[in-house]
């Protein structure tokens, strides 16, 4: 009788050529997710925090001379990998073992850990986005370009327990690979979605959320308004901040004072500095 917590069968590839892996290869590319539905995660602590809400990935690709016995690399603590296997064959999980070369051939990032997972295309349609509550607060990114940015931003709109990220006009997709990797998987824990400008604009006055842009073009602190209530609060591409149809949508433009010679900040550090003054007045109203 077949163990029901372990598959039957769990593939060998050595190949670097074999046709999966060009199949994982393929996913690198924005067109490639669009088609299938499909994004990749690498890394334990991505599938893990993705696992913890929900995600099943269709399969797991692992390279088990890779795993650290003592669940560290150097002075991290990476986690178990033996652990998390267990935990994706007992969903049921395709497990497919991979030679070093051939792992190395699908790898996206230093320093691999041996774990790299498929998983079905992140992110919600806008129409689908819920805001509900009389203190929904949602981040939103206008033209944003790199992908470290946006997972930076979502990393921190998990920590500050933002309800939705949203991305206008987005130059990337929130299943890119290193978005992922940069949001450290939070891109799974928070609601988020996609759409152009216009239509941003019409889901904001349709669930009477306030929208509070960020440019250097205003006299008005961050500090200065209530970020109270139900509330967006928008950041700009890194090149050109907030285009001038976001800007004239808003309810306040507000600056972030700089005392030294640059004259702007790096994107998610603009996104992190105006939630958590939201943060921080939510906590002390």
């Amino acid at each position: 009788m077949t163990n029901p917590t372990h598959p039957a069968r769990e593939l060998t590839i050595t190949s670097a050529a074999n046709p999966r892996l060009k199949a994982l290869l393929g996913l690198r590319r924005r067109r490639t997710r669009e088609e299938t539905g499909h994004t990749l995660v690498e890394g334990y602590e991505e599938i893990d925090l993705a696992l913890g809400v929900g995600v099943r990935p269709r399969a797991v690709f692992v390279c088990e001379e890779l795993f650290s016995p003592a669940g560290r690399a150097g002075s991290q603590d990476i986690g178990q990998q033996d652990d998390l296997l267990a935990r994706l064959r007992a969903e049921r999980v395709e497990v497919v073992h991979l030679s070093r070369g051939a792992f190395d051939k699908v790898s996206y990032r230093e320093g691999p850990d041996g774990l790299l997972a498929v998983v079905d295309r992140v992110g919600v349609a806008l129409a689908d986005l819920p805001a509900p509550g009389p203190s929904h607060l949602t981040l939103l990114s206008q033209g944003v370009e790199k992908p470290g940015n946006l997972g930076a931003m979502l990393r921190t709109a998990d920590a500050a327990g933002v309800d939705a990220v949203v991305a206008a006009d987005p130059v990337t997709d929130w299943g890119n690979p290193n978005v992922v990797r940069a949001s450290k998987g939070t891109v799974f824990a928070v609601p988020a979605a996609s759409a152009t400008t216009a239509e941003v604009l019409d889901w904001l006055r349709a669930h009477e959320i306030s929208l509070v842009v960020t440019t250097p073009e205003t006299d008005l602190l961050h500090t200065d308004v209530d970020l109270t209530g139900r509330v967006a609060i928008a950041v700009g591409s890194e090149k050109h901040g907030a285009d001038r149809v976001l800007l004239e949508a808003a309810t306040h433009r507000v600056r972030i004072p700089m005392a030294g010679a640059a004259n702007s900040l790096n994107v998610a550090a603009s996104a992190a500095i105006v939630l958590y003054e939201a943060v921080r007045q939510r906590g002390v109203r």
